[in-house]
């Protein structure tokens, strides 16, 4: 996944989010629209780091020695009971280069 794609996507994400979510923005959206729009960051995210996480030059990572698949595990139960999202990404950063070493 190239820089540029990234930052595509993460402009069209934002510029969505933006404008039909900014209070004075003259665009206003019915309200199951306008809820609708509060799960585009997650579904892009997954979409981005779906093929990371699953695939290794376009085939299956053997899933029991994957440590990219146990990160994400790890990070979403850090996630979970670690409120501060600063201390969640180092700790889960943390357990992924474990992982990467053990694995």
């Amino acid at each position: 996944m190239s820089w540029t794609l990234i930052f595509i996507l993460a402009s069209i994400v934002f510029l969505n989010r933006y404008i039909f979510l900014e209070p004075k923005m003259p665009v206003k959206l019915p309200r199951i629209l306008n809820e609708s729009l509060k799960y585009s960051a997650p579904c892009l995210l997954i979409a981005i780091c779906g093929p990371i996480i699953l695939m290794e030059h376009g085939e299956l990572r053997k899933l029991p020695n994957n440590p990219y698949l146990w990160g994400a595990l790890l990070t979403t139960i850090f996630a979970f009971f670690i409120r501060n999202i600063v201390v969640c990404v180092i700790v889960s950063l943390i357990a992924f280069y474990i992982l990467s070493v053990i694995l």
